[in-house]
């Protein structure tokens, strides 16, 4: 296994360097055909501007609803769908723009926990041959000591070493998604996606999985990119999370901060909805109005206006929301920022944002901000 990784090409960052991977304004427009000729009438934007760095042996979350953009971003980083624009920065070096023989150093490096654990797994092929697939394709042509790496990563996951001979139909589900993260496992990478590991598995057989996740992040100093819907199983597992919305990054925070004082009323409103085991605990559950609308037409300026409390509370859906979208930025927890001074002055108090959230809200009287220029200006509408 060693010799798999030495050849790597992968260039190593300066030591007090301690970023892993960087994506800068990533963007994934899937084309819309009509007609007889096919012609694009437009796109659907699945993933759109977003931003993040993950540092290494860190787990980041990403949460949203059904068709946010979660797993599109996760397979857009490992360009196992190829991004429409943006950056990607793995390990201190670019590849978005390699050429797809040129990506196979890196393969090794980052790997995929797929949803599905029935349907990622090749039926036709036995575990030993599922598992060891990614040792041979990079470069461990030994037979016995490929076979040897098998079993000792399958022990490793909790299962028996004796399976390598056995098919994907003769295990149960979660059987099935230990041989998925072996699969992972097997080339020693520095970065998983796992996307949305547990979401079809039982209740009592996700904590398992969970707990094998966080050991094997220990004992390989694992980095996580970790997608799910249910904000029990992220808050458990990350120390960042970051919540999509409409392919946007509306929040992003550490865990306990955003669990503990979420600023977006949307995060607010996905963290109401977790159930509470005490039935003695009540608690107001905050409602969105509206339906989620199409990638396909966005709204503009703050894609969250058409559903946002605040807006509608203000009467600003059709205002200031409509035309300018909120910057995110990056500062200490609970911190404020004046508006951009190139924001047209409104009839209304100036906006200001909350920082680390994509969402204008309005100070009361008492609130006072320090002046002082802005870090950022505000995208033009």
């Amino acid at each position: 296994m060693s010799e798999v990784i030495a050849a790597s090409p992968v260039p190593q960052v300066a030591a007090d360097d301690n970023r892993l991977l960087r994506v800068q304004d990533i963007t994934k427009y899937f084309p819309v055909r009509r007609g007889f000729l096919q012609r694009v009438v437009g796109y659907v934007k699945a993933v759109d501007g977003v931003s993040v760095d993950v540092e290494r042996g860190e787990t980041v979350g990403l949460v949203g609803e059904s068709g946010c953009g979660k797993s599109t971003l996760g397979r857009t980083i490992l360009r196992l769908i190829e991004p429409t624009s943006g950056r990607i920065e793995f390990d201190g070096k670019e590849f978005t723009d390699l050429p797809s023989r040129s990506l196979k150093p890196f393969r090794a490096q980052m790997q995929m926990i797929f949803q599905d654990p029935i349907g990622s797994l090749n039926p036709r092929m036995s575990v030993g041959d599922i598992v060891g697939e990614g040792l041979l394709v990079h470069g461990l042509k030994n037979r016995a000591e490929r076979e040897k790496r098998v079993r000792e990563t399958l022990d490793r996951v909790g299962l028996r070493p004796e399976y390598t001979n056995r098919y994907p139909h003769e295990f149960s589900g979660g059987q099935r998604q230990r041989i998925g993260i072996a699969r992972a496992l097997v080339t020693r990478p520095k970065l998983i996606v796992a996307d949305e590991p547990v979401s079809a598995l039982d209740v009592s057989i996700q904590s398992q999985v969970l707990n094998l996740l966080v050991e094997l992040k220990r004992e390989f100093n694992l980095t996580y990119i970790f997608v799910a819907h249910n904000l029990a199983v992220v808050a458990y597992i990350s120390d960042r999370v970051a919540v999509m919305y409409l392919g946007k990054i509306v929040e992003l925070a550490d865990a306990k901060a955003l669990y503990e004082s979420p600023k977006h009323p949307y995060t607010e409103s996905l963290l109401t909805a977790i159930p509470h085991a005490d039935p003695e605990v009540h608690h107001e559950r905050t409602k969105l109005e509206g339906d989620v609308p199409s990638p396909f037409n966005p709204p503009s300026g703050c894609h969250f206006r058409t559903r946002c409390p605040l807006a509608r509370a203000k009467g600003t859906v059709n205002g200031i929301c409509a035309e300018q979208e909120p910057p995110l930025e990056q500062k200490a927890q609970g911190h404020l920022f004046p508006a951009p001074r190139s924001t047209p002055a409104p009839p209304w108090p100036a906006p200001t944002c909350w920082v680390g959230s994509r969402t204008w809200f309005w100070s009361p009287p008492s609130m006072v901000v320090s002046a002082g220029p802005p870090s950022r200006s505000a995208p033009a509408p």
